[in-house]
């Protein structure tokens, strides 16, 4: 039951953004659609209500309890991100708000793009692994949370992962832009049947 209610929590997510960036853009309601998107939290706060409720009955934590926890905390940790991106998005096509940033990043503007993007990972983490920590006190016993401890590992080598593949490689290994991008824009062609060096009749040039 608690694995359905997290992909019910996650359609609720989507469904909630973006009937609040409908209403913010299509119908011209502001504050009706940032209501809507004041609305998303709560949905993480179902949850995480009922996973300790769940765990508050006696039984043993599972699988999808620690699901719940790393859902919640990366959430945390991305879901302003996720709403501000789709927010701009959707402003551009159809409020005539500026464009995304589509750039490619290299070299050292990359490096501290991904640090800033584990360092939202690392928030994510933290928030999920006190979550697991509470749901261990909550059940108060540590055989019967051996799965939310699995979880804090599992989390931790993904983490470690990351930092080692990423941020440290972008840093250690910095990428280079193609060369088309480094050189400066060739000259623009010019018009069909033109010659730069053919003289124009009647200029009184040489032949």
């Amino acid at each position: 039951m608690l694995f359905g209610l997290i992909v019910v929590c996650e359609v609720a997510f989507w469904v909630l953004l973006g009937a609040g960036l409908a209403v913010r853009y299509l119908l011209r309601r502001r504050r009706l659609g940032g209501l809507l998107l004041l609305a998303v939290p709560l949905v993480d706060l179902v949850l995480l209500v009922a996973s300790v409720a769940d765990l508050r009955d006696g039984g043993r934590a599972e699988f999808t309890h620690g699901l719940a926890a790393a859902y919640l905390g990366f959430t945390v940790a991305f879901g302003h991100d996720m709403v501000r991106c789709a927010d701009v998005r959707f402003a551009h096509r159809y409020a005539g708000g500026p464009p995304p940033d589509r750039r490619r990043r290299y070299g050292r503007e990359r490096a501290r793009y991904e640090w800033r993007a584990w360092g939202k990972g690392m928030i994510g983490w933290a928030v999920a692994c006190g979550l697991l920590l509470a749901g261990v006190v909550v059940v108060g016993d540590s055989d019967r949370a051996a799965a939310l401890l699995e979880w804090a590992g599992r989390l931790t080598f993904a983490m470690v992962v990351w930092l080692v593949f990423w941020p440290l490689a972008c840093t250690v290994f910095p990428t280079r832009a193609p060369r088309d991008a480094q050189a400066p824009h060739a000259r623009a062609p010019h018009a069909r049947g033109s010659h730069p060096d053919r003289v124009p009749h009647g200029t009184g040039e040489p032949k």
